[in-house]
């Protein structure tokens, strides 16, 4: 029986059997795919408040870490985000080499769940390489439903669990994960109706590897077949069906980054009302906010269950690219004539539109993954956003309470502006601008001016521009009790120049 969550020689011993025509692409991949985790790890050891971290001292291009029991030092040009650092990319721990990111998991926390998702991590993310080597073309058509969402390789830019998969075995991950372009079916569950919570017929789309792993507890529920076949989008557990239609959000007991990726009774009973409040707050604005206009969920022992459950939301109009497939495609990136007047219609749809729904009470978490824009002639257009699980919704600024459930409402203003500002600007303005500079040579500086222009002229620009960036603390929190608990660190905001 194939071992889920493999490490690297896991992996490459299951890719033997499945697909050995991967084996010398893996090998190849694997030393940047190390090094491509190591440096993540750096940039939490040199920003994030790390348990056992006591002190930090840079010297001659160095940063030397010193924790409780050791001290590990590094090039200070490897912490550096959004960068691909240089295959055998090696850190010292007491003076002793190190290059697995692994390994180095393993000496600083010993013991902690984290080093095994971290080994999964770069194997998945060797695995992806392997299966898309950088000088392969572009697809040939983008506008299809998914196919630009399956260009991106590398996952989430700044987290080291950007390709961990727990509880997947390779097989999975290639059948599933959306890096390996797979098109598949959702499996459709009949449920007796005094079991369903929800609008709509009592019927789950359930994610076929979800199916497998718990339809036998719940022999109630009546197969009804196959859906017709989908696209996994970014996030693996959301599909785009090929004729078009809307998306499909499932419910998958995988965990991805940082969480196990299920459909929580709030989030089904908060979709459809924080839509219409949206579309409301939305109406003048060049940004459209995509309607979860279903949910539902199997009721079990616990009540509706997060494990059971799915969302179907609008699909966004052909052609949107996601903000992260957008600044990880170089080919894409070269299609762009200037890359200020770029910034610019950037500032205008999305950074602007989210400064102006924050002054009007709801805080989006626009990062690279569920933000999208449509190009036109290599410009943007208009935005879309989707997935509103991590907003914040302020009932005092709207003026009204929405009545939704969870941790969605929030009297605390500070908390909105954190919730923008980790997202749309540490996480991708500093990915788009970093983008631009190493692709198109542009000045950093000229580019984060017009962020700043998009941003005057609301009840939150002077906290906006002035205020240091948060940004997540990953790896902290993937080593804390309770991981789902927000945790910060904070870096220099470069638009306070241009306050």
């Amino acid at each position: 029986m194939p071992h889920p969550t493999a490490d690297p020689a896991g992996t490459r011993q299951q890719l033997a059997a499945l697909r050995p025509d991967l084996l010398a692409p893996f090998d190849t991949a694997l030393p940047g795919a190390r090094a491509a985790i190591l440096a993540r790890l750096l940039l939490a050891c040199e920003h994030e408040p790390l348990p056992g971290l006591t002190g930090r001292h840079h010297h001659d291009g160095h940063t030397h870490v010193r924790f409780t029991h050791t001290v590990v030092s590094y090039p200070t040009a490897a912490a550096t985000a959004f960068t691909e650092p240089p295959a055998g990319l090696t850190v010292t721990v007491q003076g002793a080499p190190v290059h697995d990111p692994a390994e180095l998991t393993a000496q600083l926390w010993p013991g902690a769940a984290l080093t095994a998702e971290i080994a999964n991590s770069v194997a998945n993310l060797a695995l992806a390489r392997a299966a898309n080597p950088a000088t392969a073309p572009l697809p040939a058509d983008l506008t299809g439903p998914g196919i630009a969402e399956q260009l991106l390789v590398d996952g989430h830019p700044l987290h080291p669990c950007c390709r961990t998969r727990t509880g997947m075995t390779v097989a999975d991950v290639l059948a599933y994960a959306p890096e390996h372009r797979p098109v598949i079916t959702l499996r459709r569950l009949i449920v007796p109706a005094d079991r369903w919570h929800g609008a709509g017929r009592p019927l789950l789309y359930a994610h076929p590897w979800q199916a497998a792993h718990l339809r036998d507890r719940y022999p109630w529920l009546i197969d009804d077949g196959e859906t017709g076949p989908v696209r996994p989008l970014m996030s693996l557990r959301t599909v785009a069906p090929l004729d078009g239609g809307p998306h499909i959000k499932t419910a998958v007991d995988i965990q991805m980054t940082s969480a196990i990726r299920t459909v929580s009774p709030a989030a089904v009973h908060n979709g459809p009302r924080l839509s219409a409040l949206l579309h409301t707050l939305t109406r003048d604005l060049p940004l459209d906010v995509l309607a979860e206009t279903e949910a539902g969920a199997v009721i079990t022992g616990h009540g509706p269950d997060r494990h059971l459950a799915h969302l179907i939301r609008q699909a966004p109009p052909p052609g949107a690219i996601p903000l992260g497939v957008l600044a990880a495609t170089p080919a894409i990136l070269r299609t762009v004539a200037d890359p200020y007047l770029f910034m610019k219609d950037l500032g205008r749809v999305v950074f602007g539109p989210l400064a102006r729904i924050l002054e009007r009470g709801v805080a989006l978490e626009a990062h690279g993954q569920n933000t999208l824009v449509v190009l036109r002639d290599g410009r943007p257009v208009r935005a879309v956003y989707r997935d509103l699980g991590g907003v914040r919704v302020h009932p005092g600024r709207l003026g009204a309470d929405p009545g939704l459930l969870g941790d969605l409402p929030t009297d605390d203003v500070s908390e909105l502006r954190t919730k923008l500002s980790a997202a749309a600007l540490a996480t991708v303005a500093r990915q788009m601008i970093a983008a631009l500079t190493g692709v198109l040579g542009a000045d950093p500086d000229r580019l984060w001016r017009e962020v700043a222009a998009a941003l005057h002229g609301t009840a939150d620009t002077r906290h906006l521009l002035t205020e240091p960036l948060p940004v997540k603390a990953t790896t902290t929190m993937r080593l804390a009790a309770d991981p789902l608990h927000d945790r910060w660190t904070h870096l220099a905001n470069p638009l306070a120049a241009h306050a």
